[in-house]
């Protein structure tokens, strides 16, 4: 396994059935710095993820044989912490909830500017090395903890079972037990500081949590949201806390 280090940018996974496409990818992303590797398909990419270390993988949605979709799942079962970008012409916001779905950090829409797109590998590059200095102490609130050096959320005793961008929002909102986090502080918090209006985001991955730490989704005791503002972690033991923000069942 080679060490990330190599190179100051970041060694990305280009994945894509289109050739002409990698080709200018792996040009553009080298004159900035980057090391590339490149697959074409979605079952050589996670042959290469099981086998060499990358800071990111820029995965292409629709391909022949392992789509992008099924590819990101792999991937992410394989190698839980590695980032994974999407890339694609679909640009609806059922898309989007697929790919977030299989465990995608980011979606990129074709076409899309260079500046932005490196922007945002270089955040995910800088995730992934920030995972390794990550020495926090557990965070628990009413049955809930969460350990960032473990990686691991409990429920009751409980392990739970959370993407790495769901991991990064609860940890942030867990840490800011109690305070509402404007949508615009919490995206640029966990995805960058090149983020701000994704809202799509937020309300994909609020929702995948609910349905995984909440006992009734539909009726939030720990994420809370605040209409027009953003989100808050209920630090407080459940019960008349839950009761004095009527409008937080809403996404």
């Amino acid at each position: 396994m080679t060490d990330s280090s190599a190179s100051v940018a970041g060694t990305i996974l280009i994945v894509d059935d289109d050739s002409s496409a990698r080709r200018a990818l792996r040009v553009t992303l080298v004159g900035m710095g980057f090391t590339t590797v490149e697959a074409a398909r979605g079952e050589e990419a996670l042959s290469l993820v099981r086998a060499t270390w990358f800071d990111a993988v820029l995965l292409d949605v629709d391909m022949p044989g392992m789509g992008g979709i099924e590819a990101c799942r792999a991937i992410r079962h394989s190698v839980p912490r590695l980032p994974v970008l999407m890339w694609t012409v679909l640009d609806s916001e059922d898309d989007k909830v697929m790919a977030f779905d299989a465990g995608a950090d980011d979606y990129i829409t074709k076409p899309f500017h260079i500046r932005e797109l490196t922007a945002r590998l270089r955040s995910a590059v800088r995730r992934r090395s920030a995972q390794d200095t990550n020495n926090d102490t557990p965070i628990r609130y009413a049955g809930l903890e969460l350990d960032p050096v473990k990686y691991m959320v409990m429920k009751h005793g409980q392990p739970i079972h959370l993407t790495p961008k769901e991991f990064e929002v609860l940890h942030y909102l867990m840490t800011h037990a109690g305070q509402p986090i404007p949508h615009a502080r919490l995206l640029k918090s966990v995805w960058g500081p090149h983020y701000g209006e994704e809202l799509e985001y937020l309300r994909t991955f609020v929702r995948q949590l609910r349905n995984k730490i909440e006992d009734d989704p539909h009726h939030p005791k720990y994420l809370l949201t605040h209409a027009y503002i953003g989100y808050r972690f209920n630090g407080q033991e459940h019960g008349s806390a839950c009761m004095q923000a009527s409008p937080t069942s809403a996404i």
